[in-house]
């Protein structure tokens, strides 16, 4: 992911905004996201995803969809992937590079709001970068938390703990995730510690935000891509329209820090903020790392198309 991240930085990349089909009568909704890279491992993809709340409490994650790779040179479709084991799984290492990047060295509290796919596998990517002595898991349903607990302890090396509210989370934290899908704020700047970083990346929409206005007014902001961010990021646009930050707010992108053509944290006590969207590059970089791969070892099923 932190070459995806660079390629998009050094222009590298193709992608238009997604497309959001909202049927205003659905129980969810069908996000199309192309995009394509140049380039020796280059390739034209697509993913086509469903976004349904309500999946979790059936036991389903509330992605669903796919993830097709089509080849750069003639076009042929060369494979087609699960889009929400790639979503997890690109998501939690795209925060990854925002934390190696952006968190303090010393940090060592995490905390999660949460307790679903995404709060799983960033509890796995968050340990490669920095080392965790402590998570503390939060979420409106305590069961969720504590199934959480239960899966996950013996897969990281650090205590985990399920909390009874988002502030118990997030209070004395050194870098927290959030990863709901809330329409309302789920953190409230009283609770951010000094030299905290958060990762924010559960919502999508311009209408929806899990960080409050004052968090965003005080954090130094940085994202995947500037113009997703302006478009669909709600946490960023309702502070807008409240008058809390500008585009001058934004720091720079993830793939401008990887680049060096930007900087990161400038003190210890600042709050750093990643706004992750969830970009078309990304699930393309990785469709095309799995397919080499697949190739490579003769695994997957394998068509003659």
């Amino acid at each position: 992911m932190s070459d995806a991240l660079a390629s998009l930085a050094r222009g590298e990349v193709f992608q238009p905004l997604r497309t959001i089909v909202r049927p205003p009568d659905a129980r969810g909704l069908l996000g199309l996201m192309p995009a394509y890279r140049n380039g020796e491992q280059g390739a034209f993809g697509l993913k086509a995803i469903c976004v349904f709340p309500g999946n979790p409490v059936m036991g389903k994650d509330a992605h669903q969809g796919m993830v097709i790779l089509f080849s750069q040179e003639t076009g042929e479709p060369l494979a087609l992937m699960n889009a929400s084991e790639i979503t997890a799984i690109r998501t939690a290492a795209v925060s990854a590079v925002a934390t190696r990047l952006l968190a303090r060295e010393d940090a060592e509290q995490l905390g999660i709001i949460g307790a679903g796919v995404q709060a799983r596998t960033h509890l796995v990517a968050l340990a490669c970068v920095r080392e965790i002595k402590r998570a503390r898991i939060a979420c409106r349903n305590r069961e969720h938390a504590e199934q959480l607990v239960r899966e996950m302890r013996e897969k990281v090396p650090f205590p985990i703990e399920a909390v009874g509210s988002n502030e118990e989370a997030v209070r004395d934290a050194d870098v927290v995730v959030t990863a709901t899908s809330s329409q309302q704020p789920v953190i409230d700047r009283n609770w951010v510690s000094a030299g905290a970083h958060i990762n924010a990346i559960g919502t999508h929409s311009p209408q929806s935000r899990e960080i409050d206005t004052s968090t965003m007014a005080a954090a130094r902001i940085f994202t995947d891509r500037r113009e997703s961010l302006l478009n669909e990021a709600g946490d960023y646009v309702l502070a807008a329209q409240e008058g809390a930050v500008t585009p001058e707010n934004v720091v720079a992108e993830i793939g401008e820090l990887v680049i060096g053509t930007k900087q990161g944290r400038s003190s210890a006590s600042e709050i750093t903020l990643f706004k992750s969207l969830g970009l078309a590059i990304e699930d393309v970089v990785s469709a095309e790392y799995l397919f080499r791969k697949a190739t490579a070892e003769n695994v997957g099923t394998w068509v003659d198309f």
